[in-house]
């Protein structure tokens, strides 16, 4: 696992770790100018403002303190790095049916994501049914459809633009019913910027809640991680309109932004749980914070 964390942060680590290994030799002595350039480093990985602040802030002080290693700044950034980013949080499937909500705005890879999870699922003995929740986009179905049959999961489906609440509803009752473990709702790839559908979303979860005591157990919100700080942005809208539980950042392999994990914990404080890391089913990972510190600073070594 760690071995698919540290080549998905390549790119970051190529520009992250290179820079600063070159800026703090491990037995150098820091010089305001070295702080400096650390800080241009994290601020372009997009680890954010108010973290970087903190790591600088403490660097300086250190600094003006005293002498200051290279081996002694990477543990600084590595402590606040870890106490941002918290203790792992795993899904744990503990109820029957244990239902999850995925949503996001489009090309996130939130399709993607629920075939994934659905095979994990599968993959511990489990009986999934997936619920085509996007019935605005026939497409979208198509594309569920293709994933349930990828992974051998069953797909509940309603007519074409069908209301959206009511085939995750359905779904739930067919999985009460038929005795499935897991539900994952697909949902349409809302523009978090319209309010109409944001109300819609809100729908969907009160809805699962009437069909199901408890329901939804997690609220999974999919952001990828090449838009740096627009996924922020979302992250923000999503989390004022529906109960997010867990993030997952997908396409963490194609960015040299992968700071943006950081950011995102910090300034909302909800915890990322998954990330995808490549295009097979097997590469969606829970999300190990100690691992990902170890492979962005130190670049896998």
């Amino acid at each position: 696992m760690f071995k698919k964390i540290a080549q998905a942060l390549k790119k970051t680590t190529e520009k992250f770790t290179h820079a600063v290994g070159s800026v703090i030799p491990l037995k150098k002595k820091l010089t305001a100018e070295d702080i400096d350039l650390v800080e241009e480093i994290l601020i372009s990985a997009d680890v954010g403002v108010d973290t970087t602040m903190e790591i600088i802030d403490e660097l300086t002080e250190r600094t003006s303190a005293g002498e200051l290693s290279g081996e002694d700044a990477i543990k600084i950034l590595e402590r606040h790095l870890l106490d941002v980013l918290g203790e792992p949080q795993r899904i744990v499937a503990d109820k029957k049916p244990f239902v999850i909500i995925v949503v996001g705005v489009n090309g996130t890879g939130k399709t993607t994501t629920i075939g994934k999870l659905a095979k994990r699922f599968k993959d511990e003995g489990k009986k999934v049914l997936l619920a085509a929740g996007d019935t605005f986009r026939a497409a979208a179905q198509e594309q569920l459809e293709i994933w349930a049959e990828r992974v051998g999961v069953d797909i509940h489906k309603g007519a074409e633009k069908a209301d959206p609440a009511s085939v995750v509803f359905d779904a739930i009752e067919k999985a009460k019913a038929r005795g499935y473990d897991v539900v994952i709702a697909d949902t349409a790839g809302r523009l978090h910027t319209k309010k109409n559908l944001m109300e819609e979303l809100k729908k969907i979860v009160r809805v699962a809640g009437k069909a199901l005591e408890g329901a939804p157990h997690e609220v999974l919100l999919v952001i990828d991680a090449t838009t740096g700080q627009n996924g922020l942005s979302q992250a923000e809208v999503f989390a004022q309109s529906v109960p997010i539980t867990g993030l997952v950042l997908t396409k963490l392999d194609g960015t040299a932004r992968g700071g943006i994990a950081v950011a995102i914990r910090r300034k909302l404080g909800i915890p990322i749980k998954l990330v995808g890391v490549g295009e097979k089913a097997e590469d969606l990972l829970d999300f190990d914070p100690e691992e990902y510190v170890k492979a962005l600073v130190a670049g896998g070594e």
